[in-house]
């Protein structure tokens, strides 16, 4: 009944639920699109698009398959079990660049929104940070990183084991923002630390267990952990830089061409729910829906909390609030940017998963299709500026060390940094 109800609901917010015109007759009638997601709350706008009636009042139907690991939903849509995918940024990028244990050729159109990750540390890790290096309880994520450092250090020097850390997937936001953060704090991320792959629903269990002292996830599984005294959230995906995108929509190149018009109204679908999702009034309602056992599964007040931003840093009561710690439509948050895709193929150099070449930068920027965006929803929703352009390089959008990244200059770039892989191919991640 209750996603009844939600449908009920969806159709007035979408325009009265008046349905679109038929499908043309090219070949495409209506559709029904199986969809893989993995149950965070970065996956808002795609749910919201099946549960309140975004996507039927476009004539689809969204068929909604939660999965367990990225690898899977990566494996499954290139093996046409799913039409298209809640994914990681980075993932078209690593596939339209044949890396991974089975690349197979993937565009996304649509960004999901940005925002939504942190790092967590384990509570006996962090109580270590503060008494060695006299962290306070406001401190910033890169005094946090630099705190850290001074314990690995420590840790050498004693002959102790360094701290296994979790993130999510090999070619992920996490894994780059994770390693950009240790990084910045004088942390060499194959060297100093272990960086292991544990799938986001996992992590909190994992903490709990001991099995890693840390881990860089989606929401809300930080919050989880912190809530249930296991864990300290020490940075945000915003203290890392702000427009770094997080999930996209993945969908083969081949099936995009023959199905444009199922491509163009799934856009228009996912722009209204985005725009739906971004406002706070309908957050009560957003959070019902994620918390069922089909979608996240997770505490209902939990996930209001993190769709408001506030934060329970740990089970002491320490609390911080992100404004706009999700910007679903805002901003936007939902166009394709190639220069994104290219500030992903930086940090895949930087950590020699490829090499950087003319070739490699044609196929990164490839994954992102702004011009998919632009047919479905009109060239005055794309933010009038260059697909490549600078990045952080403005206030309130800046990479928490500083950097400023310029594509066209990106050997340079990735030659600034003081902590990367001594030579391509030489990251050490093993994926699941």
């Amino acid at each position: 009944m209750r996603a009844q109800a939600a449908n009920s609901t969806g159709d007035r917010v979408a325009d009265g639920g008046k349905l679109a015109a038929p499908f043309r007759s090219n070949g495409e009638g209506p559709r029904t699109l199986r969809a893989g997601f993995i149950p965070l709350v970065d996956a808002s706008v795609l749910i919201a698009a099946a549960e309140f009636g975004f996507a039927r009042k476009e004539g689809i139907t969204l068929d909604l398959v939660k999965d367990v690991s990225w690898a899977n939903v990566r494996d499954r849509l290139a093996f046409r079990q799913f039409d298209i995918a809640h994914m990681l940024s980075p993932m078209p990028v690593a596939a339209m660049l044949g890396l991974g244990s089975n690349p197979s050729p993937t565009i996304t159109p649509f960004s999901l929104g940005r925002g939504g990750s942190a790092i967590t540390l384990s509570t006996r890790l962090f109580e270590r940070m503060s008494n060695e290096a006299g962290l306070s309880d406001h401190a910033s994520a890169l005094e946090n990183s630099k705190a850290l450092a001074q314990v690995v250090g420590t840790m050498k020097e004693r002959g102790e084991q360094p701290p296994t850390l979790g993130m999510t997937y090999p070619f992920s936001s996490h894994n780059y923002e994770f390693r950009y953060w240790l990084a910045a704090g004088g942390i060499d991320p194959d060297r100093d630390v272990k960086l292991v792959v544990v799938p986001p629903p996992l992590t909190s269990d994992a903490l709990a267990a001991g099995a890693i002292d840390g881990f860089c996830v989606g929401a809300p599984w930080n919050m989880v952990a912190s809530s249930r005294g296991v864990g300290r959230i020490v940075a945000a995906k915003q203290d890392i830089w702000p427009s770094a995108p997080e999930k996209v929509i993945g969908m083969r190149p081949e099936w995009a061409e023959s199905h444009p018009e199922t491509v163009s109204r799934l856009i228009v679908a996912l722009d209204a729910a985005a725009r739906w999702c971004d406002r706070p009034e309908n957050h009560d309602a957003l959070a019902e829906a994620l918390a069922d056992q089909r979608y996240i599964a997770a505490p209902v007040e939990i996930i209001r909390h993190v769709l408001a931003g506030e934060f329970n840093l740990d089970a002491k009561g320490h609390r911080r609030v992100i404004d706009r710690y999700f910007s679903f439509h805002g901003g936007f948050a939902n166009y394709p940017r190639p220069s994104q895709a290219l500030w992903i193929l930086s940090q895949m150099v930087r950590w020699g998963q490829t090499a950087l070449s003319e070739q490699n930068m044609k196929m990164a920027a490839s994954a992102y299709r702004s011009d998919l965006y632009r047919l479905a929803l009109g060239n005055e929703a794309s933010p009038g500026d260059a697909d490549i352009r600078i990045e952080g390089d403005k206030d309130g959008d800046r990479f928490m060390d500083g950097h400023i990244f310029d594509p066209n200059k990106m050997a340079d770039y990735v030659a600034g940094f003081a902590v990367q892989a001594k030579a391509a191919g030489s990251s050490s991640n093993d994926e699941i």
